[in-house]
């Protein structure tokens, strides 16, 4: 039995008057979930689902009706279906329900589309014709209603790359749609693409278009010279225009060149045709042309090709190899010297000793041995001397493979990705294969074979498509590493066609027209700036989204001016240059007062002074009694900004009652001029005061935390006097006292700061006597030992003290001021300052000062470098001839460099093998020889560590090691 306390509290949990209930809505319209819930006192209500809170916001909305809790989701769709939980809690209890929400229609709506979206029935085939022939594809398709198609090339729309007679597009009746291009030339080969739409969807088919051209010589033309050191590349650029676009053959000595492992040949991104030649050799001296042609004409350009010898050459050269697959490749040199150490190449990947490349030298001899040679072995390798001399052969490997892939292709993001292989035979078993997945065609994956030729093309990449292409044909391979990037995004081109119009008073109608090539590279905007004539400085002052042209008001100007304009265009990659409107206008803003001129009481013979404060710089005219002031000695007149001044000098008794009055644009302000009797002077102290207080009057120099006690004394003591710091008033406040004795006037701080320097004033309406007060800060020093000796690795600490905790110090070291990006850590904590150097290495040996700005504190730091204990057994060595020795020690500063010696001989990397890990320096000696005895030692700058080494045997291991034959 539950006590009547109990009931309360149970009865005052949150509990559901009314579940939510099950609701089922149609795709795309709002739903509404709701349950009533009681509780004392009023529960918190919140709304989940997948255990996550769902916060009002967005598509969701939750709101409250007394009891009644609702959640509303705007324009749902299946995505939305599924189970919603309603929570309700209170400091009693707390309980929850779940509703379902079902959401119909969507399905019927994707069948709807998928039924009836673009779909090819007949994809267009890929084709190969002769230079001069047509090609024609054609595609049938269904959809409803009858899509759209776009016919482009290489992503491209056809009538932006062709004249409209080089191409034609038609429909026939049954859903064929046909492409046709006349008198193909060699830049119309490519990937052609049919795109189809309508309102359900769209669907893309590829095909390929292979344009063989015939090899015709080009005419004579003028041959620049270019020269090239061997084993480097050669890079030739032409670039060239016209309409339809040219077609590029290139050729050496006469002789079509095709691109390969060798030569590259493409177009780059800022519309250059480009050939490249990879690791120059001698036989590739020669007259290298580029020939460019289209309907309208032919150009060429030539150039002679140099290859100079390297500096040290190879007493034998590599020589070219030609291998069938499968086979053992042998490529050999000969160096000038033993000694003289190489690493091979293929191309630019380093090769290392192992199952597939044997590596073998023999006095001056070097030899590399490729097994099991395959088709992607083909290539250029190069033997490298130490000081850069090289030696470069052509390994070609001849089998099924007849034409090979490129090592790597690539394209940006959007492109066609082309792959094309020769093999040997027709009617071949082939296949391609992309990360080890076989390839079959799809709408964007385009197989085509053309008697011996094999093309592979991607369509429209992605960068999904990156991986490594491989094709097969029998048991030969080659293969190619796909690298989609990024499409390269520009900014748009400026603006055309500026124009202004200032017919309409104290305004400009700014009128321009988008680039040529907005519809390729569209801006989101605009960008306006204006100068004033008087200025060096753009100042933005407009933007704008789409529109062409703008109206500029004088309102919108700050100030009254000769104003110029400039616009650009905009979008998320960038803004174009600028183009300035042809002529200035002159602008005035509408100004209104926001502080008026104020009638002056000022004594004969004293300068009178007028301001008034606008809310616009405009030009204004002064005038005195009606009269207008043009400046000379007597009225002078300042405009800054939004602020008029004028000054009358020395007024007389005549001026008493002037008008004073100032005219602008749309403005007119009056103020009076009233001249008044000498008011008191300040009087000279008494000797006795000026003995007293002869450093305080005018110029002081006091340490901080004393006192400042500035005195004056004036004629009338009843009259009022002000106290100013740097022009600002001063007021009685904690630690500044004001007092007033008599006709006695001083100003006290009790305790000085550096912030309390500058120049003070006393003043009456008449007169004024003005003290020059400097306050310094002294620092204190605290550093144990001036002169500190450390270890390198350990922590270095310079502490010093400063007397007002407010100061800002500088560190330097050597002269050169210590940034705080340069490693070292800058403690401030009160009074203290402090450096600390956590790792100490030898580069921070030297003077260090902390300075204020008048005070200087100076360290001297020596970083010393120590080398660990190196057991006698390891300092004292004897061994036997030919075994290896090592000779190994640790110091404290792993950037510290040390020296080799050997009897007191320095040993150079030429000579020795020296290594250097972190912390550990070891001599090393592979083979040992009689002549390798003798004491050696390691140094530093400022420490030393010696070994003993003693050799023993005969030297003749030495003569047989020598003279070895070559295995």
């Amino acid at each position: 039995c539950k006590t009547v306390s109990e009931m309360d509290v149970f009865g005052g949990a949150p509990r559901f008057l009314a579940y939510p209930r099950p609701v089922v809505v149609q795709s795309g319209t709002d739903a509404m979930l709701k349950c009533q819930i009681g509780g004392d006192p009023r529960p918190a209500v919140i709304w989940e689902r997948n255990n996550e809170k769902i916060h009002p916001g967005g598509r969701y909305r939750v709101f409250e009706d007394g009891n009644i809790y609702n959640l509303i989701i705007t324009v749902v769709s299946a995505e939305d279906s599924g189970q919603y939980i309603c929570k309700a809690k209170n400091c009693i209890g707390e309980t929850y329900a779940a509703a379902t929400l079902k959401v119909e229609g969507e399905a019927q709506e994707m069948e709807l589309r998928e039924e009836n979206k673009p779909r090819f029935l007949i994809k267009p085939l890929s084709t190969r014709v002769g230079r001069g022939e047509d090609a024609a594809f054609s595609c049938k398709l269904w959809g409803n209603p009858r899509p759209e198609v776009v016919w482009e090339k290489d992503g491209k729309k056809l009538n932006e790359i062709f004249e409209s007679t080089h191409f034609s597009v038609g429909y026939q009746d049954g859903g064929w749609f046909q492409l046709k291009i006349f008198k193909t030339r060699a830049p119309d080969g490519g990937v052609y693409t049919c795109k189809a739409r309508n309102e359900y969807g769209e669907s893309l088919a590829g095909a390929v278009l292979l344009v063989d051209a015939d090899d015709h010589l080009p005419n004579s033309t003028k041959v620049k010279m270019f020269a090239v050191t061997e084993g480097k590349h050669a890079k030739f650029r032409c670039y060239v225009t016209g309409k339809p676009k040219p077609e590029i053959i290139w050729r050496k000595d006469g002789r079509l060149i095709l691109s390969g492992r060798r030569y590259l040949l493409y177009e780059d991104r800022e519309g250059y045709f480009t050939l490249k030649v990879l690791y120059c050799k001698q036989q590739d001296n020669g007259v290298y042309v580029c020939s460019a042609s289209n309907t309208a004409g032919q150009t060429l350009s030539a150039v002679h090709l140099s290859v100079k010898a390297p500096p040290v050459r190879f007493k034998q050269p590599l020589n070219d190899l030609q291998v069938w697959e499968r086979d053992l490749a042998i490529l050999e040199c000969e160096v000038p010297e033993d000694s003289v150490p190489i690493t091979w190449y293929l191309e630019d990947r380093r090769l290392q000793p192992g199952a597939k490349y044997g590596m073998e030298e023999w006095g001056t001899k070097r030899r590399l041995t490729i097994r099991d040679i395959g088709v992607d072995d083909d290539g250029i390798y190069l033997c490298e001397m130490a000081d850069g001399g090289r030696s470069i052969a052509e390994v070609t490997v001849k089998g099924t493979i007849v034409r090979k892939l490129p090592r790597k292709v690539d394209v940006l993001e959007g492109e066609n990705a082309a792959f094309c292989v020769e093999v040997e035979e027709e009617e071949m078993d082939i296949h391609w294969y992309k990360d080890g997945i076989e390839l079959r065609e799809t709408h964007q994956t385009i197989l085509k074979s053309f008697g011996r030729t094999h093309i592979l093309v991607f369509v429209n990449t992605t960068h999904q498509d990156s991986g490594m292409v491989t094709f097969y044909a029998s048991r030969s391979r080659t293969s190619s590493q796909l690298r989609v990037k990024g499409a390269r995004h520009c900014p748009p081109s400026c603006p055309i066609g500026v124009q202004i119009n200032t017919e309409r008073a104290n305004a400009a109608l700014l009128s321009w027209s988008p680039a040529q090539d907005f519809r390729r590279n569209p801006p989101s905007g605009y960008i306006l700036e204006r100068q004033e004539m008087c200025s060096q400085e753009w100042l933005q002052c407009l933007t704008t989204d789409s529109a062409t042209s703008v109206e500029i008001l004088g309102d919108s100007v700050p100030c009254e001016a000769d104003y110029r304009f400039r616009i650009c265009s905009v979008n998320k990659y960038g803004r174009s240059g600028y183009v300035e409107f042809p002529r200035a206008v002159h602008l005035v803003p509408v100004a209104k007062i926001q502080s008026p001129l104020q009638d002056a009481l000022v004594p004969e013979g004293q300068d009178a002074c007028f301001s008034i404060e606008l809310s616009a710089s405009v030009i204004g005219t002064w005038f005195l009694n009606g009269n207008q002031l043009q400046e000379d000695e007597r009225f002078s007149m300042r405009r800054s900004r939004t602020h008029q001044s004028l000054r009358i000098r020395g007024v007389r008794d005549t001026d008493n009652g002037a008008e004073i009055t100032f005219i602008a644009y749309g403005i007119r302000d009056s103020a009076a001029l009233y001249i008044q009797a000498p008011l008191v002077k300040f009087t000279p102290l008494s000797e006795m005061d000026r003995n007293k207080f002869v450093e305080t009057e005018r110029n002081k120099s006091i340490e901080v935390g004393c006192p400042i006690v500035l005195q004056c004394e004036i004629s009338d003591e009843s009259a009022q006097v002000f106290w100013y710091k740097n022009g600002a008033k001063l007021l009685a406040q904690s630690g500044l006292d004001i007092q007033s004795d008599g006709t006695k006037r001083v100003l006290v701080v009790e305790k000085a700061e550096c912030f309390h320097s500058g120049v003070y004033c006393c003043k009456t309406k008449g007169s004024a006597i003005q003290f020059t007060v400097e306050v310094k800060d002294i620092m204190q020093y605290c550093f144990v030992k001036p002169v500190t000796c450390i270890e390198a690795g350990c922590t270095v600490v310079l502490q010093c003290e400063i007397s007002d905790s407010t100061v800002q110090v500088h560190w330097f070291k050597d002269g050169n001021k210590i940034l705080a990006e340069s490693g070292v850590d800058f403690i401030s904590e009160g009074h203290i300052r402090k450096l600390i150097i956590q790792r100490a290495a030898l580069s921070h040996s030297g003077v260090y000062r902390c300075t204020t700005k008048h005070d200087t504190i100076e360290f001297h730091v020596e970083i010393r470098v120590q080398f660990s204990a190196v057991p006698e057994c390891e300092k004292n060595k004897c061994i036997e001839a030919g075994d290896r020795f090592e000779l190994c020690c640790e110091i404290s500063d792993p950037t510290a460099h040390v020296y080799w010696f050997k009897n007191e001989m320095q040993l150079l990397p030429e000579t020795a093998l020296l290594l250097s890990e972190g912390t550990i320096r070891k001599l090393s000696v592979q083979s040992a020889e009689l002549s390798d005895s003798g004491t050696y030692c390691c140094k530093t700058d400022n420490n030393a560590i010696l070994f003993n080494m003693e050799v023993k045997g005969s030297n003749n291991f030495q003569r047989w090691r020598r003279t070895s034959p070559l295995k």
